[in-house]
């Protein structure tokens, strides 16, 4: 028995009913969203959209790292991506922790992290501000795309009303 048969089973059925061969890699609505890992969040039914229709990139927090901003350079130039969406959420477990937190964590476990950065985020309105920021003046993607931001209410599944 592995840890990983009943991902192979759901999977099974999963392509039983599989549908969607005929999608292509690109954003069929030209969108990006940024979002956190959090398997509370389902971006596109929360965004009205089906398979096909947005590049989906997830990390801890919703987080503007390099990683996402090499990501998006390429769903721009690659795969038909003309806007970008940042959607943290409340009750993140990245608002409830500090960097050095998560080192002393790992460390009682004798796992020395202190060369990572975590990102974690003290004030989820100033972090989506910052990302977003981020985006706009990279000087790798378009001059005047499109970025927004909003924050997903875990508990209501609504976006805060004023996007950032």
């Amino acid at each position: 028995m592995s840890a990983f048969d009943d991902l192979y089973a759901g999977n099974a059925k999963f392509a039983k009913k599989f549908g969607n061969s005929g999608l292509t890699g690109r954003a069929a609505r030209g969108l990006a969203v940024v979002t956190c890992m959090d398997s509370r969040i389902d971006p596109l039914g929360l965004l009205g959209l089906k398979a096909g229709d947005a590049k989906i990139l997830r990390n801890a927090g919703a987080r503007v790292t390099d990683d996402v901003l090499r990501t998006l350079v390429l769903a721009v130039y690659l795969l038909g991506v003309e806007r970008v969406f940042v959607m943290p959420h409340t009750d993140c477990g990245m608002t409830k922790v500090t960097d050095s937190d998560v080192h002393a964590l790992t460390q009682e476990r004798g796992v020395d992290t202190r060369s990572l950065e975590f990102r974690t985020v003290p004030d989820q309105n100033e972090a989506l501000r910052h990302d977003l920021v981020r985006i706009r003046t990279s000087p790798f993607l378009p001059e005047g795309m499109p970025v927004a931001g909003a924050i997903y209410d875990v508990r209501t599944g609504r976006l805060s009303s004023s996007p950032h």
